[in-house]
């Protein structure tokens, strides 16, 4: 028996993989990694189906991938889906680079794949269904040796796991060089990717030029890499427990947003690292983490944006907040910004000459004028909360909210829809009722800032 067909039968025990309670979708490059799996659980009767997708980036060549695939699933008389997709296309449309692109629609594609599966087959003899991968034990190498060049969590420096949630890698421990052997045994055909011996992208020179220079050095079979991945990955089951811990005291989850304490935080030691493995559930890099350490020095407005998440100090609070506005119950409001949809309605923003023609006498409720020049960007909107005061327009003493909200005779159910505009820590406007006195246009007014509030309801 091969040595790789015992490294794959002890994976097999070791997870409790067996041909009666499972069934694999095999991601199929045509290169001999994927081939070799492929072949394994053929004879290893594992049940499986093939997934390739066609990445239109090598022209004839990818269509040369692609029958060859075809022409594999026909010989193993397995199922084989092909999904053809114009990267370039959605490189262009997103900014991302070849890599991240490929990833993202391989990934996003055998996902729909594997609910597909677990669709039609809700009652199937074989109900756990897994993406299997046929990543390696030099794959998994360069990937560490990735992580730790751009600055990585002890997750990254861990590398790649061999089950992870519904995607499966048998052939982790093993060698390129114990696949290309299996390979040539059974007398195998593959294909190969000519953008592999390219040293244009990141993985390729790593393999290509760095693993060799260390390989002269330290002999492969003396390397402790695996050990030390290992380690690493028994290490991390201890750090994520610390970690946890520092979130259970440290977060406040509301709604859809968390709320951090910056005394409590800024006390928190590791500090960084802390931090760290708070921002990057919400998109935030590594390279991030100085940015949002600034903001517990900074006035309130400040912030710091990944793709779908901001960062925002207010007041002794760090808020994180989705990017989508309508999902947001804490929004800021750049000077440049024109409308903002948030969960009660929308808000349009414009900033007018005093001389222009407008109402000043009798507004709408729903529509504030306020003096430009007594107003600092970036504005906050949020619901209002309990001991929120603002100086109501005419009086000269302020009044807290909810004491505004009795006088007003507003609802129980009314007053959990009202929104509060503020600026510097001041509350200009309770939205659709009243504005602060000590924003209201006066005769030396030049500028007015028109906030114009329109319902959902």
């Amino acid at each position: 028996m091969h040595s790789l067909t015992q490294e794959f039968l002890h994976f097999l025990k070791k997870h409790n993989f067996t041909a009666t309670n499972t069934k694999w979708l095999v991601a199929v490059s045509g290169g001999v990694d994927s081939v070799v799996l492929c072949h394994l659980c053929s004879e290893n009767k594992i049940p499986f189906a093939m997934a390739h997708f066609n990445f239109q980036l090598r022209e004839a060549e990818s269509e040369s991938d692609k029958a060859f695939v075809t022409a594999f699933a026909a010989q193993l008389n397995t199922e084989l889906f092909v999904k053809d997709f114009d990267t370039k296309k959605y490189m262009a449309e997103t900014g991302k680079s070849i890599q991240v692109a490929a990833r993202e629609l391989r990934y996003n594609w055998f996902n729909e794949l594997l609910d597909n599966f677990k669709n039609t087959t809700p009652h199937s003899p074989l109900p756990t269904h897994y993406m299997a991968t046929a990543h390696h034990a030099n794959d998994n190498i360069e990937t560490v040796l990735m992580n730790l060049f751009r600055g990585t969590g002890i997750k990254g420096l861990r590398g790649i796991q061999p089950v992870q949630s519904s995607i499966i890698r048998p052939l982790l421990n093993v060698t390129k060089e114990a696949i290309l052997d299996y390979a040539k045994t059974h007398n195998l055909n593959w294909v190969e990717d000519s953008s592999n011996s390219s040293d244009k992208y990141t993985r390729n020179f790593i393999r290509n030029k760095i693993i060799p220079l260390m390989e002269q050095a330290i002999p492969r079979d003396e390397m402790g890499f695996e050990k030390t991945m290992e380690m690493l990955s028994e290490a991390e089951m201890l750090y994520n427990e610390a970690i946890a811990l520092h979130k259970k005291i440290l977060l406040e989850i509301k709604g859809n947003e968390i709320h951090i304490p910056v005394l409590k935080l800024s006390v928190s030691k590791p500090l960084k690292t802390i931090v760290y493995e708070i921002i990057r559930d919400f998109g935030f890099t590594s390279l991030q983490t100085e940015d949002v350490l600034a903001l517990l020095q900074a006035e309130s407005g400040r912030y710091v944006a990944s793709a779908t998440h901001r960062i925002v100090r207010n007041r002794a609070w760090l808020i994180i907040a989705p990017q989508k506005t309508e999902e947001a119950n804490f929004i800021l409001l750049e000077k440049t910004d024109h409308k903002i949809e948030f969960a009660n309605g929308n808000l349009q923003l414009a900033t007018i000459s005093k001389n222009t023609p407008i109402n000043m006498v009798h507004p709408s409720p729903n529509i504030a004028l306020l003096n430009a020049a007594e107003i600092q960007f970036p504005l906050i909107l949020r619901p209002w909360k309990q001991g929120d005061y603002f100086y109501p327009l005419g009086m000269m003493k302020k009044k807290k909210l909810s004491r505004f909200f009795i006088d007003q005779k507003i609802s129980k159910t009314g007053k959990e829809k009202i929104w509060v505009v503020e600026s510097n820590k001041k509350i200009l406007w309770v939205v659709g009722h009243r504005i602060d006195e000590r924003f209201k246009i006066t005769d030396g007014t030049k500028d007015i800032l028109r906030l114009h509030f329109t319902s959902k309801t």
